[in-house]
């Protein structure tokens, strides 16, 4: 028997909210949902398309925790709090395999962080993933990518660059989906650093995340802020895990033009970082790669000799 549409919502997408600020989710017309009292609502909506930001075939549990968790780290640089999800989910076929794993990465990442899906949409097509994430973040209080100031340090956290080597792995048949492989791993499941934008509001002066790669996305922050910076290429943060599979060119390649890592790229004043990484303690690992100065775009130096950089991220129209 065919899976129709509404059979598959409901038994798919229908799972009881948990959250008690919303008051009607899946199944009307629209969502209802309830904003705290002097909190400000934060949106952000990514699409993943099947062969351009997921490889064909991807593990189902993979794309719907990839999906959920681009918009979920978009969140994250704007040190806001998730509430809500809708999906906008488009398949060639009803595949109940698929959709239960699919669903099972989706709600899995979703209750780590508290949200409910409160609704969306089915079609038939091309297989075309769509989630908006809704949240909120105290008035006055969100990050933004437009307030860096020169003196301000620029800092990473995490390992930028593991997502696209394990991508490159994955594409060039060096392994499969189902390897162990933590390169791997990373790229199918990266984790969103939701506590870290939390611990950012109130002391890091701009911040974004680093989705289409760290060198584009720092030019994108100091366009925002009018300013430039300099990163020190011997700083930027390799882990053992590709320092030990790829030469030391290769690797400093992943970590400035690889994505979806769903890091943090922050600036922060001088004076205030040795009180955000003593708060944070070793959740998170934080690396400093630069300063921001006055001028425009980005400088990348070595021993303090620049150096010029081929790439600048993901671009879909470039």
């Amino acid at each position: 028997m065919t899976l129709g549409e509404f059979d598959l919502i409901a038994r798919y997408f229908s799972r009881p909210c948990r959250r008690r600020d919303v008051l009607l989710g899946v199944g009307d017309d629209a969502a209802l949902l309830e904003v705290p009292a002097g909190q400000a609502l934060v949106a952000a909506t990514d699409t993943l398309v099947e062969g351009r930001h997921f490889l064909p075939g991807a593990p189902a549990r993979s794309v719907g925790h990839q999906a959920l968790a681009v918009n979920l780290s978009d969140l994250a640089a704007m040190g806001a709090e998730p509430a809500w999800a809708l999906l906008s989910l488009s398949l060639p076929e009803a595949s109940e395999t698929w959709l239960q794993e699919f669903a099972d990465g989706l709600y899995s990442l979703a209750g780590m962080h508290g949200v409910d899906l409160v609704g969306g949409d089915t079609v038939r097509g091309p297989l075309v993933v769509t989630i908006e994430v809704l949240g909120f973040v105290e008035v006055g209080s969100a990050l933004k990518r437009s307030g860096a100031r020169p003196g301000d340090l620029v800092f990473v956290s995490g390992w930028p660059g593991e997502s696209a080597a394990g991508l490159e792995l994955l594409s060039s048949g060096a392994a499969t989906f189902a390897s162990d492989d933590p390169l791997v791993r990373r790229h199918l499941f990266a984790t969103p650093r939701l506590e870290l934008g939390r611990a950012l509001r109130g002391r890091a002066s701009a911040a974004m995340d680093v989705s289409d790669g760290l060198l584009g996305d720092l030019r994108k922050l100091c366009a925002a802020s009018g300013g430039g910076a300099g990163i020190d290429l011997d700083a930027l943060p390799v882990s053992s895990r590709l320092a030990s599979r790829f030469p030391r060119a290769r690797c400093e390649s992943f970590v400035l033009d690889g994505g979806d890592d769903y890091e943090l790229l922050f600036t922060i004043a001088p004076d205030e970082a040795p009180q955000l990484v003593s708060a944070l303690g070793a959740s998170v690992e934080l690396a400093r790669i630069g300063e921001i100065r006055g001028g425009r775009g980005v400088q990348c130096l070595r021993a303090g000799v620049e150096v010029v950089v081929d790439g600048g991220g993901f671009d879909h129209f470039a």
